[in-house]
């Protein structure tokens, strides 16, 4: 039983050097995609470098999407919205989940038994806190505490569940792993017999890891919340890089996580904490001068 974990890239080159070194014990192969496209559709250019992870060369397959998704709307289509951003952010869902299921190209080494993880890059789990040989879930879903900014500034106001798993014998594809629903459901509810998304057969793991993120600087952070299409509503406030530094200082997030999906989510300020060192992951812990810029200090 062998372990594959699978995960896209655009530029979080940090990130993904933590995760290399984290999951490196558990994992036999990573999994990498990197579209030639951005989310809104623009050409770009490939910014993974393999060299820059020499350690784990032997286990990275890196696969880059040429192409864009099909069906895709545009302005001049009969099919475009009366309202643009509907059909703007749309295609980047479409785009997102295109690139997430191109990693099927990379499981050619996996066996029916072998367990596939998929994370968005933020997202990494933590193996330590599941016996997978002793497993009888069909889906296993991992909740994590979640961060912004920093490796140590915590978001107290949910459990994310980033990333989900499954033997290779039961994926239909990523894009529908992750859209599973992270709830058991009782053997009662007929629906889940019928349902691509609902599951009985449902293990979520309990301090299953973290998701470090916007681990960007405040100009990055900008850079990507007014480029990404799938942050539409981002664009609506109107906020200035001055404005993201000042949140970024204060240890604050705008997006409010409890929001329901109909209503709008940059409305709130809620405040992050600062965690000490030793609740971090221990190759952390034990490269904080490496990643010093990455921490908060104050108490």
């Amino acid at each position: 039983m062998k372990i594959f974990d699978c995960t896209t890239f655009y530029n979080e080159n940090t990130m993904l050097e933590v995760r290399f070194n984290i999951l490196n014990s558990y994992v036999h192969k990573f999994l990498i995609t990197e579209s030639k496209y951005s989310h809104s559709g623009e050409k770009k250019k490939l910014n993974f470098d393999i060299n820059k992870f020499k350690d784990f060369k032997h286990k990275i397959i890196y696969l880059v999407v040429e192409n864009e998704p099909d069906k895709l709307v545009y302005e001049n289509n009969e099919n475009f919205r009366k309202e643009p951003q509907d059909e703007i952010r749309n295609n980047a869902i479409k785009r997102i989940a295109y690139q997430r299921d191109y990693l099927f190209n990379g499981l050619n080494e996996a066996s029916d038994d072998d367990y596939i993880f998929y994370s968005d890059n933020d997202e990494i789990p933590n193996f330590e806190n599941i016996d997978l040989e002793k497993n009888k879930s069909k889906i296993i879903a991992f909740e994590q505490k979640l961060f912004y900014y920093k490796f140590n500034l915590f978001c107290d106001r949910i459990q994310w569940h980033g990333t989900r798993g499954c033997k290779k014998k039961y994926l239909k594809s990523f894009e529908w792993l992750r859209n599973i629903k992270i709830k058991r459901y009782s053997k009662l509810r007929i629906d889940t017999l019928f349902s691509d998304n609902k599951y009985i057969n449902l293990k979520i793991v309990k301090d299953g890891g973290w998701h470090f993120s916007q681990l960007k600087s405040p100009k990055d952070i900008q850079l990507k919340l007014t480029n990404s299409e799938d942050h539409y509503e981002y664009k609506l406030t109107k906020r200035k890089l001055s404005d993201v530094e000042d949140i970024v200082k204060r240890k604050v997030i705008i997006y409010d996580h409890q929001a329901k999906s109909t209503d709008y989510k940059f409305s709130n300020e809620f405040k992050l904490k600062t965690l000490p060192i030793k609740e971090m992951p221990l190759f952390l812990q034990n490269n904080i001068d490496k990643y010093k810029e990455w921490f908060d200090f104050d108490k």
